[in-house]
């Protein structure tokens, strides 16, 4: 097998990973040895794979590609969510196309729909997971509604109601009127929108007054529709502008509706008039106040439907004009809102704001402008309202606890450290979990109710039967599991929990969770919580958190600005090798990732130049290794290069030891890039073509030993093309014995030489000199030049005579005498204490040179003079866009460093 010229990543790429799945190689068998475990987080059954995908799967994947090399009985496990919302839009969607709704259909008939849906179009993200080269355990892959799980979910719902951590309960909930369900706080985003701040005269009952002689209190909203279901005014206890109304009554306009004025420490005196309206079924903070008020939760009013339409209160106080409208203004109607404002200033309860026009002059408004945060349904789209309904819900407070000590005493270790008080932050103050969904499609709730209302829960409607008694009707709650209840018990169900599994023996608890930043609540506390309460063990030992992958310019990526990058794309143009490597090398604990196509680019460039250095092996008789320890050497270039596998690999186990993806990467690239091609194989081609035989046959032994654990030490990084190198490089000799997905990690058996460092160090060092002289003093790189020697030894005597071929043939330097140089111009360089004086004469023109030297070196002074004049002027620093103050100062950086370097060389030329 000869490697072709160019490196096409497309031609290889499916190739390797249809042979790696087909020979099971991402799960061999190992039961012997130590086990290792990641589970993926389940993407959605909708989803396509995005560049935060590409992130986190390519994280693991180099995680797992490495314990799997170590010899570890390394398990990638990998399913997919059911994701109910998401799940059931689409369908709905579908179905909309058709002329046909939901609700056309039965439950089960719409389900069988969905299971339709998701065999014949769902998990589009496998395949592409399967483009990036994720080398997960599809053998088993699972689904978070699959039998198994669908047992684990009951059983879990149903001990913990059983432990009185499960509770039914009136309570707001996040209510998204687009979908008709609850949604959780974490699925809520807020949006600051243009909106308006309303004041109203709240008329006090029976004749009382306030000190001030007013017969009303002033309150303000910008819902003013919510006032139909007003309970009450709280006011601060300490607020003395209204201590003599506390317990008086105000009558609302429009509804008649007589409240209590409480004392309450909601309320800010220094915030309006002092004064808030209270609507306890349909705000949060409202919810707080009236409870201590004295409403019991099902005493509280509720003045919309589930579609966000006004409904007539229990009180039966709401005018027959509002019934029915929407909220506020939809699709081009008005709603409650405006007739609310419109009846309450023809009524003179509306308090005018006032403004000032352009000319000065006072003007009335019925609002004053506002931006609101307002809160959004993710996926709804809609305005969430606070509704009070009935849901289920999880004693998370109890559930916390262990899951707070597990961080604290180190059973679970956070990196990067700085996430533990974002995570103590969250669990300490953390609110009752609803897990109930006003969804068809998911993990329906083991509940069922009699006609009292009483409630049984049970595996199944057998069990709950049983325990209500014979011919007692039974009605099962409608609702479904919030999404993330299922995939909170994905580190135990997916290995067969309930049931005590082998693999559930071995594998739990994991080792290893990899996960972004953001769903740090969603998931990973939950999974915390549930791991420690059902297997009495954390679900992993460590919790990775890395953060976003963002546009170039650091902002969000976005669909509304046009900056979302596809990784398909980016694969299609540069291969998955380069975009693996960019997102590990860009990979920093603690820092945001910012998208850069032309660093992926380089990576694959990277990847050409290890191609090419493989073809460069492959013509010079270089082939692969036949020993995992290094194999012996006595030049002082395989002593040197051995050295450096040694240290590479020591920095690379550390840097994945310690989940420093970024040093990893860099460790692995600067080795192969610099140490093997641009310096090894430099310095070998004199040795490979020379007359000295077994000095060749040696180097061509090392040179492959060396390769290969380039190889195999890249391999989690960029594994189509090293593993289409490690058989490239066998071809000759009888191939491979095993595939390099399942080789071993290098073991050289090795010390560092000092001594051989030392010397190639020094060799590097003066050749890079020489050559930057060159290149200083406009001398072709080509030239060969004579150097002589002042305070050398006679180690370097010894140096300079065992590598006299490097130095003329890789430095150009055809001669290096330890006598005095001749009269005239030179260059002096200093190289570990000692000068080598390089002779210009016939090499350039000196006193031209210096000429074009100093017209440079002023040109670039001017320059750097400029920017920093520029810089230093505060109207341009402070009101110039900041990358165009960051760009003034890269490049006064790089003007400044240029008349550094040609002053220096001026100064070489004496």
């Amino acid at each position: 097998m000869t490697l072709d010229k160019n490196f096409d990543p497309a031609a290889i790429e499916a190739r390797w990973y249809e042979h790696w799945e087909t020979k099971g190689l991402f799960r061999p068998e190992r039961d012997d040895r130590e086990p290792f475990t990641i589970v993926n987080p389940p993407p959605n059954v909708t989803g396509s794979l995005h560049i935060g995908h590409a992130l986190d799967n390519t994280l693991q994947d180099i995680i797992i590609r490495h314990e799997r090399l170590k010899g570890k009985d390394a398990l990638w496990v990998v399913g997919m969510d059911h994701a109910g919302i998401a799940t059931q839009m689409v369908v709905e969607r579908q179905m909309n196309e058709r002329q046909q709704k939901r609700t056309d259909f039965t439950r089960e008939e719409f389900v069988a729909k969905v299971w339709e849906w998701k065999e014949e179009s769902g998990g589009t993200i496998t395949g592409q997971l399967r483009r990036l080269g994720c080398s997960m355990d599809w053998s088993n892959e699972r689904f978070t509604m699959d039998e198994g799980m669908n047992e684990a979910v009951l059983k879990v719902f149903v001990d913990l109601y059983n432990d009185g951590l499960i509770y039914r309960d009136k309570r707001l909930v996040n209510w998204d009127p687009a979908l008709k369900t609850a949604i959780s706080d974490l699925e809520v985003e807020t949006v600051d929108t243009k909106g308006s701040f309303w004041h109203f005269k709240y008329p006090l009952a029976d004749g009382v007054s306030l000190d001030d002689g007013r017969d009303y209190i002033e309150v303000a909203t910008t819902r003013p529709e919510t006032m139909l279901a007003d309970m009450a005014v709280a006011v601060h206890p300490s607020d003395e502008r209204y201590k003599s109304v506390v317990g008086s009554e105000v009558v609302l306009p429009i509804t008649g509706r007589r409240v209590p004025i409480v004392a309450d420490e909601h309320a800010d005196p220094a915030l309006g008039s002092g004064a808030v309206k209270i609507t306890p079924g349909h705000d949060f903070n409202d919810f707080e106040v009236g409870k201590r008020a004295g409403f019991a939760a099902g005493e509280m009013l509720n003045m919309l439907d589930g579609e966000a339409n006004v409904c007539q209160t229990d009180d039966g106080l709401v005018p027959d004009e509002y019934i029915g409208l929407h909220r506020f203004r939809k699709d081009g109607v008005n709603g409650a809102r405006e007739l609310v404002v419109q009846r309450l200033k023809e009524q003179g309860f509306l308090i005018p704001h006032i403004a000032k026009n352009k000319e000065g002059e006072e003007v009335e408004h019925d609002a004053e402008p506002r931006t609101i945060a307002t809160p959004f349904g993710d996926r709804g789209g809609v305005v969430i309202e606070p509704w009070l309904t009935d849901q289920w819900y999880v004693d998370a407070e109890t559930l916390a606890q262990p899951a707070i000590e597990a961080v604290k005493s180190g059973a679970i270790e956070i990196v990067p450290k700085s996430w533990e008080k974002t995570y103590f932050n969250w669990m300490e103050n953390i609110q009752p979990w609803c897990v109930s969904r006003q969804l068809w499609w998911g993990h329906r709730i083991p509940a069922w109710f009699d006609d009292n209302g009483k409630i049984y829960v049970a595996m199944d409607e057998a069990a709950a039967q049983e325990q209500a008694g014979a011919g007692v009707s039974l009605a099962r709650d409608p609702d479904v599991l919030d999404t993330w209840f299922s995939s909170a018990l994905w580190p135990f169900g997916t290995l067969g929990w309930p049931e005590n599994t082998k693999d559930l023996e071995r594998h739990y608890p994991n080792d290893l969770l990899i996960s972004g930043f953001d769903i740090l609540f969603f998931w990973d506390a939950r999974m915390a919580m549930q791991g420690i309460q059902f297997m009495k063990d954390v679900p992993w030992k460590r919790l990775y958190l890395h953060g976003l992958v963002r546009a170039e310019d650091g902002s969000k990526m976005s669909k509304s600005k046009g900056n979302v990058v596809d990784p398909l794309g980016l694969i299609d143009q540069y291969g998955a090798d380069a975009l693996r490597f960019f997102m590990a090398a860009m990979e920093s604990q603690g820092r945001d990732i910012k998208m850069d196509d032309k660093r992926v680019e380089g990576y694959r460039n990277f990847a050409t130049k290890l191609w090419n250095a493989s073809r460069f092996c492959e013509v010079n008789g270089i082939g692969a290794s036949k020993t995992l320890a290094a194999p012996a050497a006595s030049l002082p270039v395989n002593r040197w290069i051995i050295s450096e596998v040694v240290e590479t690999q020591r920095a690379l186990d550390k840097a994945l030891a310690d989940l420093r993806f970024d040093a990893a990467a860099n460790t692995i690239y600067h080795f192969t890039w610099d140490r093997f091609c641009d310096w090894y194989l430099e310095l070998i081609k004199p040795v490979l073509q020379g007359e000295d035989a077994s000095a060749a046959d040696e180097t061509r032994i090392v040179a492959g030993w060396v390769l290969d654990q380039i190889i195999v030490m890249l391999h989690p990084f960029m594994p189509f093309i090293t593993e289409e190198l490690w058989h490239a490089m066998a071809a000759e000799n009888g191939g491979r014995d095993y595939d390099l997905i399942v080789a071993k990690w290098p073991e050289p058996k090795a010390a560092v030489d000092a001594q051989a460092k030392a010397e190639i160090d020094w060799l590097i060092k003066l050749v890079s000199e020489v050559r930057s002289t060159k290149v200083e003093l406009n001398i072709a790189p080509g030239t060969k030049m004579t150097a002589h020697v002042r305070d050398g030894d006679d180690d370097l005597l010894a140096k300079i005579a065992r590598q006299n071929a490097a130095l003329d043939r890789v430095g150009r330097l055809e001669t290096i005498s330890f006598d005095p140089a001749p009269e005239g111009a030179s260059a002096q360089i200093v190289v570990d204490g000692a000068t080598y004086v390089l002779p210009l004469a016939g090499a350039i023109d000196v006193d031209a040179e210096k000429g074009r030297l100093n017209k440079a070196l002023e040109a670039a002074q001017k320059e750097a003079k400029s920017l920093s004049g520029r810089l230093g002027n505060p109207n341009f620093v402070e009101k110039a866009k900041p990358e165009a103050v960051e760009k003034a100062r890269a490049d006064l950086a790089d003007k400044e460093a240029e008349a550094e370097r040609l002053q220096a060389a001026i100064d070489r030329l004496g």
